[in-house]
């Protein structure tokens, strides 16, 4: 029996333009709704920021926001695991050392902290996942804990600058879901480990768990799933992890197969 759908954003969920079909979205919810299954984003953006895109229809949507280091619902975090900041600092000087032209994305509590010399058109980009962005001078000089660290790549450099920090593999989870962004979390906190922090909230099993994605980072969310989907537009090594390849993220595809599944379900 199927309890649970979790779902990517960027390029899954999401089309191209970064928007979706409001109208669908509230018709299926409410069809989740009716047959008591819950309904997840698992997404690296902020989770400030998913609620912005979902704005009304928000209520009642499991968000596992900021690389799926937080559980947020109806306004209220549920679960957070923060990366020391030692360690955080730790990882960021050598990125400013190795790769000083990135942006580093510092998320605390509070706000996604960036430094002020980062170029307009990256922040425009920024902006796009975080809706409480900080500009500050130099982000080693945050004192508080991680929710994260997102680093962009405007030069899509993304797999060489994993292997230059493979080093704190040890001591932090560091994933790149695409040549231009990498996640860095506390360690071994992933999509995986945090979908199943909710199974165990909900009291749901990984069979009654479906998923949809399209990069890198989905790995963990579908080792946690007992189906999962992958886009057409997803990465190759992706689609053959998955269980099925549907339609892209700019043809509706999770919305139209959440719809043929609960048809099956009737």
């Amino acid at each position: 029996m199927l309890k649970l759908v979790l779902t990517d954003l960027d390029g899954t969920f999401l089309n191209s333009t970064g928007h979706f079909d409001h109208e669908l979205f509230a018709s299926i919810k409410s069809k989740l709704d009716n047959k008591e299954i819950a309904f997840a984003t698992v997404t690296g953006k902020q989770a400030e920021r998913v609620e912005e895109l979902f704005n009304d229809e928000k209520k009642d949507i499991w968000i596992l926001g900021d690389s799926a280091t937080r559980i947020k619902l109806n306004g209220d975090y549920i679960y957070e695991s923060l990366l020391p900041n030692e360690i955080g600092k730790m990882i960021i000087k050598t990125l400013k050392e190795h790769f000083p032209d990135t942006a580093v994305i510092a998320v605390t509590k509070h706000a996604a902290n960036i430094e002020r010399d980062v170029s307009e058109t990256d922040k425009k980009i920024i902006r796009g996942s975080y809706a409480v962005v900080k500009p500050i001078r130099n982000v080693l000089d945050i004192t508080d804990d991680f929710v994260k660290i997102t680093v962009f790549d405007s030069k899509k450099r993304a797999f060489n600058i994993i292997e230059a920090i493979k080093k704190y593999n040890d001591k932090a989870f560091m994933v790149a879901s695409e040549d231009s962004w990498i996640d860095i979390t506390n360690f071994n906190v992933h999509k995986g480990t945090t979908v199943s922090k909710l199974q165990d909230i909900l009291n749901i099993t990984r069979e009654e768990t479906i998923a949809f994605g399209d990069g890198y980072n989905d790995y963990e969310m579908y080792d946690q799933s007992g189906i999962s989907f992958a886009m057409s537009n997803a990465f190759p090594e992706v689609k053959e992890k998955a269980d099925w390849i549907i339609k892209s993220n700019d043809e509706n595809a999770v919305l139209t197969t959440i719809e043929k599944i609960l048809f099956l379900l009737t």
